[in-house]
């Protein structure tokens, strides 16, 4: 093999091999040997429990109360669409150890204030903390209505402030970021995924007519009517939201690069981590990566690479995000219809309030226990996705802006950049809900509602951006392959379809 061909380490990678954009180019490294699968667990977990907290135990099993399972076949659609959108979110990563964002920025320095807009906005909601602290009022003090006969939660925007600032000291004292995060995720969903089994499997042995009905609207894609009828309640916007959310959602699937670069994946091997300004000891960090030369073993390694990072997101990802819907959207039915598929008298409740009916029906079915449990494994769902989602954001928000406008400063390293977005995005979070207790009652639904149709409409812009990226700035024998092409023009289209759906919709009727 000749020079050009086994170019010398620290090389610079030519621009016809990855064209450099107006960042700096990328130098040539060997690609690292893989690891073993077992050593992979991690970055893929991560993003499903983020995933557990909006889709799984919210939004998918409130359609579920309103409209049965109609469109729960588009919920399953949506996790597989993820699955492949994260892998290419992680080729970029897995063959440069760059994030995907830096990536993006190479194409044009624009998609910084996009992306940086779009993952701020819906991020600083703060939906999750909102539902675990009405959900933890009702525990405590029991739930309170008002003149409507809606439920009210007391004191719930005190408790939500006090968790984001639990989740924030959390993420600050932990000495290497990505270590505490992944701790803390692989406790919780391993602990809830075990939890949502134990009591599908319990409720689902006394109604295979639920089960039944479940597994046909599924195959049938919800025939005939293929999608819910639109009310006040169930709207497009909601709907994308929901398939946004069927699965981690939004600007969110962005941090896989991220936590699969912390974690050491392929040539994020060489980039370094963010730690802790007051516990850890800082890193070299570098913003631009590496490309491995297209010799025989580093193509070999780079297939053993890029086969167990799927399987790591099979496994971690895809399995649990399909578990959790299904279980959690199964659980909604059998709660809130009987074996006739006729809703149960006396759930209506608005808002989160369809929660705390679940619990209700509960303890009518098995006990009082079981509504305690249920609760607080709810309360324990949302929080494991806020502490994720701080984190997420914050990374994501941080790798934008040190790439492409502070990457000769030397005070704004990555790791303080990163703690100035975490408690800035907590100081906005926690406005929001000072202000909403001298105003409207905003309703962590309606919070929920809003972040997930914002999220839903980035998905489609990045989606078009990430198949450029990875077809056309990745060499041969990298780049994806004919059939993930097509995967990801059809995630263009399906996220597509429906952005432009919810935005007509809201055109419409801004308009009447």
């Amino acid at each position: 093999m000749n020079d050009a061909e086994n170019p010398p380490a620290d090389d610079i990678v030519p621009d016809n091999v990855i064209p450099p954009g107006s960042l700096p180019p990328l130098k040539y490294k060997d690609l690292p040997e893989p690891i073993p699968l077992r050593r992979m667990v991690g970055p893929s977990l991560i993003l499903a429990g983020l995933a557990l907290g909006s889709g799984e135990f919210i939004l998918w099993p409130y359609i579920t109360y309103k409209t049965q399972f109609v469109f729960f076949w588009a919920c399953i659609v949506g996790v597989a669409t993820q699955y492949v959108i994260n892998m290419e979110i992680s080729r970029w990563t897995l063959a440069t150890g760059e994030s995907a964002v830096t990536g993006f920025i190479r194409l044009s320095k624009w998609f910084a204030w996009a992306l940086l807009a779009f993952n701020l906005l819906p991020w600083i909601i703060p939906a999750w903390a909102k539902g675990a602290g009405q959900i933890v009022s009702w525990l405590i003090w029991g739930p309170q209505l008002d003149a409507e006969g809606d439920l009210v939660a007391l004191y719930s925007a005190p408790l939500a402030i006090f968790s984001l600032f639990a989740c924030g000291v959390i993420l600050t004292l932990g000495p290497v970021i990505y270590e505490t995060i992944e701790r803390v995720q692989m406790l919780l969903v391993t602990l809830i995924v075990v939890l949502v089994i134990g009591l599908t499997v319990y409720l689902a042995l006394g109604r295979p007519d639920a089960v039944w009905e479940q597994l046909t609207s599924t195959v049938t894609f919800g025939a005939p009517r293929f999608v819910p009828e639109m009310t006040e309640d169930i709207t497009p916007a909601l709907l994308l939201g929901a398939l946004a959310f069927a699965g981690a959602g939004g600007t969110l699937n962005l941090g896989q690069s991220n936590y699969v670069k912390e974690k050491g994946y392929g040539m994020g091997r060489y980039i370094g981590r963010i730690t802790s300004p007051i516990t850890g000891r800082e890193e070299p960090v570098t913003e631009f990566g590496y490309h491995f030369p297209a010799t025989a073993e580093n193509l070999a390694r780079w297939r053993v690479w890029w086969r167990r990072a799927g399987m790591e997101h099979f496994l971690n990802f895809f399995v649990t995000c399909v578990v959790c819907l299904v279980m959690l959207s199964l659980i909604s039915y059998i709660l809130f219809y009987d074996a006739e598929g006729n809703p149960v008298a006396g759930t209506e409740r608005e808002d989160l309030g369809f929660v705390w009916d679940e619990g209700e029906r509960l303890a009518e079915l098995i006990g009082p226990t079981t509504k305690l449990v249920f609760l607080v494994m709810g309360v324990a769902i949302l929080l494991t996705t806020e502490f994720g989602v701080l984190d997420a954001a914050s990374r994501i928000s941080c790798d934008l802006v040190k790439v492409a406008w502070l990457r000769e400063s030397g005070f704004w390293s990555e790791s303080r950049l990163y703690y100035a977005f975490l408690w800035g995005m907590i100081l906005l979070a926690t406005a929001i809900l000072l202000l909403e207790t001298t105003g409207r009652n905003l309703g962590a639904l309606f919070l929920f509602k809003l972040t997930s149709a914002m999220n839903g409409g980035v998905m489609f812009l990045y989606c078009a951006a990430l198949l450029y990226l990875n077809t056309r700035c990745l060499p041969p024998a990298v780049r994806m392959s004919r059939w993930r092409q097509a995967a990801m023009l059809w995630a263009v289209l399906f996220f597509g379809f429906f952005a432009v759906w919810a935005v007509w919709s809201v055109t419409a009727g801004m308009l009447r």
